[in-house]
This record gives C-alpha cells, sequence and structure tokens, in this order.
C-alpha cells in the first residue's frame, strides 16, 4: 500500500469527523453533544469491539503466542508508569508525575479502535488476543501509580487516601473493563452463531457510532487545546515523545515474538497510547493531589490528537515496510 492509499483509508469516515469537531470548537461553534449519549456510544463501541474480540480470539484459539502477547501486554503496563515517573519527576511533584505515569501505562480504547477501523478499511485481520491485552493493560498502571505516590509522597498531609481493596475494585471492574471483558467472554462462547445475530448492532452501524464519537472527542480535545499552554513544552514534549518511544518498544516486541502485520500494528497502538478516562476516575480518588487539569489534558488534547493524526498512519506504514 503507498502513501496515497494509505492516507485514503486514514481519511475516509470516521477519523475525519474527530477533525470536524476540532475544527468546530475552534471556530467557536456551539456544537456539544450530551454526555449520557457520549457514555452510551462508548459501552456501544466497547461491547461491539469486545464481541467480535471473542467470536475471533474463538477462531484463533489459544496458543503460545496468544500467552505472549497477553504477557508482554501485561509487562508493558507495568514498566512503562515507572519510567515515564522517572522521567516526569524532573519537573512535576510525586503526585503529578505518579498520576500522569499511570495514565500513560495504560491505554486508549477510543485510539484502539480507531485503528481497528484503519485495518478493517484495509482489510487486514487481527486476533482477538488484542481485545483481551487492551483489558489487561488498563488496570495495572493504575496500580503502579498509587503505589508510586504512597511510596515518595510525603503524607504528612490531610488527604484522604483509598485503601487497597477500594483501588482494586476501582481498577479492575470499572464500567469500560467490565463491558470489555464480559463482551468477549460472550463472544468467545457465542462466537459465530452469535455473530450472526448480533451483525446488524456490531457490524452494519459500528463506522456511524464510532463517526459520531470522534466527533464528539474532536469537540472534548479542543476544549482542552487552552490546558496546553500550561503543560508547557516540557509536558508537550512528554506527550509526542513518550508515545513515540513506546510504539518503537511494541514494535520490537511484536518482531520478537512473530506477530503478523495487524496484530503488531494493534499491540504497537496499545503501546503507545495513554488513557483519558479510566485512569484519570481512579487517580480523582486514589491520588486526590494530582491536578486533573495536568494529567487529563496531556492524555486527552496531546497524546490522542498525536496518535490520531500522525502516530497512527506512522506505526501502519512502518509495519508495512517491515512485513513486506
Amino acid at each position: 500500500m503507498d502513501i496515497e492509499q494509505l492516507l485514503g483509508n486514514f481519511l475516509a469516515p470516521p477519523v475525519p469527523f474527530f477533525f470536524l469537531g476540532l475544527i468546530a470548537v475552534l471556530a467557536k461553534s456551539d456544537l456539544e453533544i450530551p454526555q449520557q449519549i457520549s457514555k452510551f456510544i462508548s459501552l456501544y463501541l466497547l461491547m461491539a469491539i469486545g464481541f467480535k474480540g471473542g467470536v475471533e480470539l474463538h477462531h484463533s484459539g489459544f496458543s503460545t503466542q496468544v500467552g505472549l502477547v497477553l504477557l508482554f501486554a501485561m509487562l508493558m503496563a507495568i514498566i512503562t508508569p515507572l519510567y515515564a515517573y522517572w522521567i516526569l519527576k524532573k519537573r512535576l511533584d510525586v503526585p503529578n508525575a505518579a498520576a500522569l505515569a499511570a495514565a500513560f501505562g495504560s491505554v486508549s480504547a477510543v485510539t484502539f479502535i480507531t485503528a481497528s477501523n484503519i485495518l478493517q478499511d484495509a482489510d487486514i485481520k487481527y486476533g482477538g488476543e488484542m481485545i483481551a491485552a487492551m483489558a489487561l493493560m488498563e488496570s495495572p498502571s493504575i496500580i503502579i501509580g498509587v503505589w508510586l505516590y504512597r511510596k515518595y509522597h510525603d503524607h504528612g498531609t490531610n488527604a484522604q487516601h483509598m485503601d487497597f481493596k477500594e483501588l482494586v475494585r476501582e481498577a479492575f471492574l470499572n464500567g469500560s473493563i467490565v463491558v470489555l471483558l464480559g463482551s468477549l467472554i460472550v463472544g468467545l462462547v457465542s462466537h459465530d452463531k452469535g455473530m450472526q445475530i448480533m451483525k446488524p448492532f456490531t457490524g452494519d452501524i459500528f463506522k456511524g457510532m464510532l463517526s459520531f464519537f470522534l466527533l464528539d472527542m474532536g469537540v472534548v480535545a479542543g476544549r482542552r487545546l487552552g490546558a496546553i499552554k500550561q503543560a508547557g513544552l516540557f509536558l508537550i514534549g512528554f506527550g509526542i515523545l513518550l508515545p513515540l518511544f513506546n510504539a518503537c518498544l511494541g514494535i520490537a516486541i511484536s518482531s520478537l515474538i512473530g506477530l503478523n502485520q495487524g496484530n503488531a500494528f494493534m499491540f504497537t497502538v496499545l503501546c503507545a497510547s495513554a488513557s483519558y478516562i479510566a485512569v484519570p476516575a481512579a487517580m480523582r480518588i486514589a491520588v486526590p493531589e494530582a491536578n486533573p487539569g495536568i494529567y487529563v489534558p496531556v492524555a486527552l488534547a496531546i497524546t490522542f490528537p498525536f496518535n490520531i493524526m500522525v502516530g497512527l498512519p506512522l506505526y501502519y506504514y512502518v509495519l508495512e515496510r517491515i512485513h513486506g
């Protein structure tokens, strides 16, 4: 696939709707998606992608390579917040460094779903184990981020700290993970018959719903752009360079364990993305001293648009060259 074809796939709906939302905010439009509708579409996308992943996992079965994918996914979710923290600690205090490091150790489901749509347009398949990997990568970084905060923070404050039981519940039982893993299991159990029943829901309307959701994400990201000025050049650079570094690790790991192009692309996207939904929800409770005005805009207004506009086509192009 040449550059023109790649851009053709990338600029086909639904990705351009992200830019539409972004431009609408910059043009000071009153465009707004109600929060409850946005939440419903988010849950729909997780259910659809999880269900299809379960069906694909049924077809591929469990193998050594599937086990390696899940193992390395967990390792990336654990080690990324560790080295991210030590980089961020040079400029930020402990609570903000820990919260932002946790965001980059976790993943962005919307980036993953957008990447899956690019593969679908290119008629390239990926395995259901990537859905399981995404679910597994959501939570460990939350645990690591809170551990870093508790280990290095001065506890002479009067802050209320979440106990470990509540932390685990928040990390592993938040709604997005339950829907994703539950749908994966349903798809795995019902496989082809279930896919036939769910086809109008998980197939025919998927791109339309994703387009609507990316429109909303463009609006949300546009409203956070002002916070980039407060983040400063260091955090802007961090929000771009760390995903590129993690993408290089993802590509190297993919080659090491022999993933095909589709799986390698999705694994790389998982490594390169950052959470702006699950992690902020947990950090708001577990690390109350951290400023959401720092860790949310960096993940949402810097890393997410960078991956949508530059990262995904770049990772795809590199992996296509590698896989010939």
